[in-house]
């Protein structure tokens, strides 16, 4: 295996359980620990490694077995490409243990599957009205304490004894100290984060079990690897942009690295028109101040989410850090007329025979001058043909006709506008009436209830001094 980096996996599949970086080249005995939902196990390895410096299997049932003998007591199937070679090895449950023997540096990771697994957020506290804490939607800061809020999925009764933040080159890790928070969450609280990329090891052990020998304790491994910035940003999301009108984001960036030109990005999923400076000169320790501004375009539907991400990158690219932001769009409500209908004509043909003859009617449905024009009419009442259209030069004005049998006499016509204001309009051939009876049903704000309840809250809260 001369001048080759041998790699060597042993894969169950799924859930990562542990992982090894960069090893040096000689003799070394790697024990793990599994439990007993793990199902299959499947070996991939460096075939040229087997066979020129050998490897070997040792189960808890103390059989053992060269990975170059494609056959055996644990080794059930055997599959070839290229340089690797896959074995199939029997399903085992127990202490295990791999041996390799070589000269050259490798690469050993373990991936297992299981029922029990483990999901994390980076936390800070809540500086809102309500205690707690809130999820970090940026790198977390370097060299300083932080906090975890983990959560064990797969067991109502599995807790969690250890955590900490592994560098993923090198030896160096962090404990925390673990705080249960009950219905399977923990917050983790660690006194400083690795400047350098890291891992999140988890170690627990399941209540189900009674024993060490019941193989009640488990360890997870974060899949991905994660880094921390010397670079903040700080941002306010606590706000709604209305459509038209310049939405200014303030937000702030310091850096406890090397100082000099910072570049800037800000980008928003909606592709709304954004302006942002292009780069902040910071020195160490100090902050800068700097706005994004952003206008939705007239025709943005309100209730529209989006994400406006902020990006720093120190000089040389080097470092690197975000903030993601949540918004909403919300429209000013000024209209709270509902539209009205305006009766262009009805002809009437019926007869002592209503199946003969036929009715109709045209009518014009406008939402008034600032009105916020008509959205849709449709039937509330009524078995006819119904047809609708703008007029010409104002889509603020909604032609309607409609086409009924005269056993069909009477028809209400429900047309909201684009707020949600509703009203109705009733028509009758009866008698030859030409007159129409237009009525008011309702005014909806779903919006702007919703503010409301947000407001009459934050008001209460006062009132009580929380």
């Amino acid at each position: 295996m001369s001048g080759c980096l041998a790699f060597l996996c042993l894969l169950l599949l799924h859930t990562g359980v542990w992982g090894f970086g960069l090893l040096p080249g000689k003799s070394l005995n790697h024990l793990e620990i599994t439990e007993k939902a793990i199902l299959n196990s499947t070996v991939q390895l460096c075939r040229a490694l087997a066979q020129a410096e050998g490897t070997d299997f040792t189960f808890p049932a103390s059989e053992s077995q060269q990975s170059t003998n494609t056959t055996g007591s644990l080794i059930t199937a055997s599959q070839s490409v290229g340089n690797f070679q896959t074995l199939q090895l029997k399903t085992e449950v127990g202490l295990w243990k791999m041996k390799i023997v070589s000269t050259n540096s490798y690469t050993l990771k373990v991936i297992g599957q299981s029922p029990i697994d483990f999901l994390f957020d980076f936390v800070e506290a809540s500086q809102g009205v309500f205690t707690g804490f809130d999820v970090l939607d940026t790198r977390p800061r370097s060299g300083v304490n932080g906090s975890l809020l983990v959560s064990l999925t797969g067991s109502d009764t599995a807790t969690v004894t250890e955590v900490a933040l592994v560098e993923s080159s090198g030896s160096g890790e962090v404990k925390g100290v673990v705080e249960p928070q009950g219905g399977g969450n923990f917050l983790v609280w660690v006194d400083r984060i690795p400047s350098v990329e890291f891992v999140v090891r988890l170690k627990g052990q399941d209540g189900n079990a009674t024993s060490r020998a019941s193989l009640n304790v488990f360890q997870r491994q974060s899949p991905i690897n994660f880094r921390s910035s010397n670079l903040t940003i700080i941002a306010d999301s606590n706000s709604i942009l209305v459509p038209g009108t310049p939405f200014s984001v303030p937000f702030s960036v310091m850096t406890s690295g090397i100082g000099g030109n910072v570049s800037i990005r800000a980008t928003n999923n909606q592709r709304f028109d954004s302006t942002s400076p292009t780069s902040l000169f910071l020195e160490t320790g100090n902050s800068v101040n700097s706005t994004v501004t952003l206008s939705a375009p007239l025709n943005t539907p309100s209730g529209t989410d989006f994400t406006l991400t902020i990006e720093a990158e120190a000089p040389g690219g080097e470092d690197t850090n975000y903030v993601v932001l949540r918004f909403s769009v919300v429209n000013k409500v000024t209209d709270f007329t509902q539209p009205v209908c305006q009766l262009l004509s009805l002809q009437s043909n019926c007869s002592n025979n209503c199946s003969l003859s036929m009715w109709e009617l045209s009518v014009l449905v406008t939402d008034g001058a600032e009105g916020t024009g008509v959205d849709r009419v449709s039937l509330k009442q009524g078995n006819g043909s119904l047809s609708t259209s703008l007029a010409a030069g104002n889509e603020n004005i909604t032609l309607v006709s409609y086409r009924a049998s005269c056993c069909s006499p009477d028809v209400e016509l429900l047309v909201v506008d684009r707020v949600g204001n509703v009203g109705s309009c009733f028509y009758t051939p009866r008698d030859g009436s030409t007159a129409a009876i237009s009525v008011s049903t309702k005014v909806n704000h779903p919006h702007l209830l919703c503010l409301s309840m947000v407001v009459l809250g934050l008001h209460v809260l006062t009132e009580l001094s929380i």
